[in-house]
């Protein structure tokens, strides 16, 4: 028996749970309960039907989600789908009045009669183009997007944040993470210039959550659960929704909150689209260029659609970087141990494909399949510059005073084979998802959803190469600009010393195959009030494997690699970003490197080094059951409730390896557990009026730990180093309780200002634990079936995942988006104004360092504490200006074992600007420049004047035409 703590309805209780219980209730709850229902419910359903339908923008024929339509008897409604269908259950057999209300267009009422046993279709056409009245404005194209995201995020049930594809074409966005970096309480991690890694309120990317459609998009990376957010081009999505709050009927997994990509759905019509555009990167004098087209269509008498798209990005640049790492003496000095200066040359090839086909088998049943496939290419060359291993020279008359420094000088080439690696490092990613949707009504009183998907990740690094010169024994003098620390050296580089060639295979994949079944029945405790049961189950199997291997090239003619002076070089004369003296020098030429025969046994001697890889090797899988109950229900016709439960249980099954001496593969451990974690929720919506809403959610959720953490490695290195890195398969999962309130208030003409408040309590937050005391005795404690290798006396550094106890996380945010169209004047009723603001606060505790004692004043990684978005725009009929901003101030990122190591990330301002201009009805130009700022991605080690790193891109310009047929 265990004791576990539940919150319900906000209130904490105690409970003994036994798992075998717990299950054995839930195969209860979600077999008996909704046979029940279902029995009880189909005597109901004969005596009633069903209204269904779907709502177009009648001039574009494009699909309308988040209409709102209401029939003249009691408080019925119900909320157009993604494809602009709605569907009444359970209406008497009688005659009927359906309205229809869309912010921006005018309302439209149709009558309809409904025959008991049947489903009455009745379709709206809305088209505010002639229209003039006093609750709309005259709408064109550039506000249609805006209305469409709008009309979702007011009538969504939970709190959220909704943006349609072509509010993402208005920004020059070139991938899903850059456009999210839009959204309030967002803000994005760059890798090499572009948004990667997705923070939402201030919660770290492993605590939030991704999915396609609705379905989780799994991680190519080999170590986390993050989803490379550049990985899919921003024109292949419909609509992306910002869950910040869940509901039961949600993956629970989603602390800081999920995001939703929604493909493009099957049109009411032909539709035909095309955007083709070249651009120009500063910094490496290159060219970028982008494709991408869309069609679809409907055949069979309008039973059958299919929508195809395809887009290709073709970006050649790089970035100026440098980074240092930060010690301190015995006397308190603080100088560089560790300087690096590099120059990076990236081709970075994105490529994706996508369709949807929708088969209409009656009135009551539809079949939905979804595809899409991502494929990234990154290739890189690094030049690396490095000063290392730098020891300080004290004054004679004063020892605590530094007069001077000597330290080892090494020049590296990052690269790869001849052939498709184009003597390039070659980073292959690719993103898979497939899935197959049935919508079905059985009855009128009934509909019954279910999905199955399959999705695939995978990271593929072939032939990667590095080659090393390195001497020791060099005087190095340090430049003192904290800012920008660099160590120039005496002496001739020319004659670096030969130290290693290597080459590197590596293979990340993950799988997961989910199903999921869903009901949704009339149930209301309230005469002529809404009330509807929802209930369901969840099915979800993952497995993910990373099998690395390297080895070690050493040349038979020694001569030839004797130093950098004998070998093919290339040389950068040209300052970095960062200065003239910032100079990268001379390396060994990348086409070099590639073309080296290294697997001929005439040239070169083969050795591997599992110290590279051994301890990274891992093999896990995971299963994940759940069943959720949910009830909506309306208690006026401007109150609502949403409350009930999910349960999910946890499986997992991790394999890793047992080193010893960097190299010696003793075995491996396999580690089996599993846990239950039941997740209650009440989520409240208030309407004291049309355009104003009220929300309000008591919601719980958790974050798994990442996979590399839980796998069951032990690696020990002994000698001069003394460190230990383990896994560790006891860590819990991160649990969360979650407030939220928030205010919004819609305008009729298109816009929103909204505010908002929310906390978070996590318990047993995951950070990384770092003893550099760490002793025999310890060691036997947490390994007591491993042979010991500290011996008594000692002490190692020991390196591990741990939980650490509570965070208390909380803020607020606002936002304002409007059309100025109230100013008088034709130039003022042109301008939009989009802004909105974000503050996170937040205190971790349970964090230890290496004596034992708890840190203080320790906030959680990655909370940013503000994030603010601004856009100024005009637009008229023909043409359209915008500028973006996006700022997100300095958090700490990564907890080390002192307050002296904490790594932050500093803040960030970019400024973007794009224009565009209707040549005619179906042709559009368009100018974007990006990061007009040259903001650089930056860390600082401690305090803000320790570069760590500082990485910067210089701006990047595109022009282009949009077709749409």
């Amino acid at each position: 028996m265990k004791q576990k703590r539940l919150l319900f309805f906000a209130c904490p209780i105690t409970l003994p749970l036994d798992m075998t219980a717990i299950r054995g209730m839930m195969r209860q709850v979600c077999f008996t309960l909704p046979l029940v229902l279902l029995i009880s419910i189909t005597a109901f359903a004969q005596q009633n039907g069903v209204i269904s339908g779907k709502v177009i923008d009648g001039a574009t024929r494009l699909s309308l989600p988040g209409a709102t339509l209401r029939v003249n008897v009691g408080n019925r409604y119900t909320v157009s789908s993604q494809t602009g269908e709605y569907e009444f259950l359970g209406v008497p057999a009688g005659t009927y009045e359906v309205l229809v209300n869309y912010l921006g267009y005018p309302s439209q009422t149709k009558t309809v009669t409904v025959a008991a046993g049947e489903n009455s279709r009745i379709d709206f056409q809305l088209d505010p183009s002639d229209t003039q009245l006093s609750e709309v404005i005259i709408m064109g194209d550039r506000l249609r997007s805006q209305a469409s995201a709008l009309n979702q995020q007011k009538n969504n049930a939970n709190i959220s944040n909704v943006i349609s594809s072509d509010q993402v074409g208005r920004f020059p966005d070139a991938n899903i993470g850059d456009a999210l970096k839009r959204v309030p309480g967002i803000a994005m991690q760059n890798d090499q210039g572009e948004a990667r890694d997705i923070i939402i309120r201030g919660l770290a990317p492993e605590l939030n959550s991704v999915t396609l459609n609705g379905d989780r998009i799994p991680s190519a990376e080999g170590d986390n659960r993050r989803v490379q957010m550049d990985l899919i081009p921003a024109d292949m999505i419909q609509t992306i929704v910002v869950n910040k709050t869940l509901t039961p009927d949600m993956d629970a997994d989603a602390i800081g909150g999920s995001v939703d990509l929604i493909t493009r759905a099957s049109p009411n019509g032909q539709r035909i689209s095309a955007t083709l555009s070249g651009g120009y990167n500063p910094i490496r004098e290159k060219a970028l260029y982008t494709g991408g087209f869309v069609y679809g269509n409907r055949f069979a008498n309008d039973a059958i659609g299919i929508v195809l798209s395809g887009s290709y990005n073709n970006n050649d640049y790089g970035s100026d970087n440098i980074e240092a790492t930060w010690v301190q003496d015995s006397h308190g000095n603080t100088y560089v141990r560790q300087q690096d200066i590099r120059k990076y040359d990236v081709q970075r090839i994105r490529r994706s494909l996508s369709g949807a086909f929708d088969f209409r088998l009656s009135e009551n049943h539809t079949l939905t399949a979804n595809a899409m496939y991502n494929w990234r290419d990154d290739l890189e060359n690094r030049f690396r510059f490095r000063v290392d291993n730098v020891s300080p020279t004290y004054s004679e008359s004063n020892p605590t005073q530094i007069v001077g420094y000597t330290g080892r000088v090494g020049r590296e080439l990052k690269g790869g084979a001849s052939g498709r690696n184009k003597n390039r490092r070659l980073e292959t990613q690719q993103v898979q998802n497939y899935s197959l949707r049935g919508d079905h009504l059985l009855g009128s009183s009934i509909d019954m959803d279910w999905a199955t998907s399959f999705s695939t990740a995978s990271e593929k690094k072939p032939n990667e190469r590095y080659a090393l010169f390195r001497s020791g024994g060099f005087p190095v003098s340090f430049n003192g600009d904290n800012n920008f620390p660099l160590y120039s050296v005496s002496g001739d580089q020319m004659g670096l010393g030969f130290n290693e060639i290597t080459e590197g295979n590596g293979f990340t994949r993950e799988k997961e195959f989910g199903a999921k079944l869903n009901f949704r029945v009339p149930l209301s405790v309230i005469d002529d009030q809404k009330g509807r049961l929802r209930f369901g189950g969840r099915l979800r199997l993952k497995t993910k494997i990373r099998d690395d291997v390297a080895y070690e090239y050493e040349p038979i003619d020694e001569s030839a690699f004797a130093s950098i002076g004998n070998v093919q070089t290339v040389t950068f004369a040209k300052p970095l970003l960062m200065g003239d003296a910032f100079v990268p020098g001379t390396f060994m030429a990348p086409q070099f490197l590639g073309g080296l025969a290294l697997t001929d046994a005439s040239q070169f001697e083969e050795e591997a080094i599992p110290d590279d890889y051994l301890m990274e090797n891992y093999d896990a899988s995971e299963r994940i059951y759940a069943g959720y109950l949910r009830w909506d229900q309306d208690f006026s016709n401007q109150f609502s409730v949403i409350v009930g439960a999910r349960l999910e249980h946890t499986g997992i099954k991790y394999t890793g390896n047992v080193i010893e001496d960097e190299e010696d593969l003793l075995g491996t451990r396999t580690i089996q557990n599993s846990y239950t974690n039941i997740f209650p929720n009440l989520t409240f919506k208030y309407t004291p009026a049309e355009s104003l809403v009220l929300r309000g959610a008591f919601t719980t959720a958790l974050a798994r730990p990442n996979y590399y953490a839980l796998a069951p490695y032990l690696s020990v290195i002994p000698g001069s180093d003394a460190e230990i890195y383990a896994g560790n398969p006891d860590l819990n999962a991160t649990y969360a309780y979650n407030g939220d309130l928030m205010i919004e208030n819609y305008f009729k003409s298109i816009g929103l200002v909204s505010g908002g408040i929310f906390y978070k309590r996590l318990n047993d937050f995951i950070y990384t634990f770092v003893d550099q005391q760490y002793t025999t005795d310890k060691f036997a404690a947490d390994f007591p079936s491993e042979s010991n290798p500290i011996a008594p006396g000692e002490t190692w550094q020991f390196t591990q995942m741990r939980n650490g106890s509570t965070v208390n996380l909380y803020g607020f945010e606002v936002a304002f988006q409007r059309q100025l169209d109230f100013l008088p004047g034709k130039f003022f009723r042109g301008l939009g104004i989009y802004a909105n603001y974000t503050y996170v606060a937040s205190n971790a505790k349970g964090v230890t360092d290496e004596d034992g004692n708890e840190r203080d004043d320790i906030s959680l990684p990655g909370t940013a504490p503000h994030m603010l978005n601004g856009s100024i725009s005009w637009e008229n009929s023909r043409f359209s200006l915008r500028a973006s901003a996006h700022y997100t101030a300095a958090y700490l990122d990564e907890l080390a074992a002192t307050s002296f190591d904490d790594a932050y990330y500093d803040e960030q301002f970019f400024l973007d600007v794009n224009a565009s201009y209707k040549v005619q009805r179906n042709m559009r130009i368009f100018a974007e420049a990006n990061n007009l700022t040259n903001q650089p991605l930056r860390y600082y080690q401690g305090v803000r004047s320790r570069t760590m790193q500082a990485e910067y891109y210089r701006p990047r310009f595109n022009i282009g035409v949009k077709l749409d047929l």
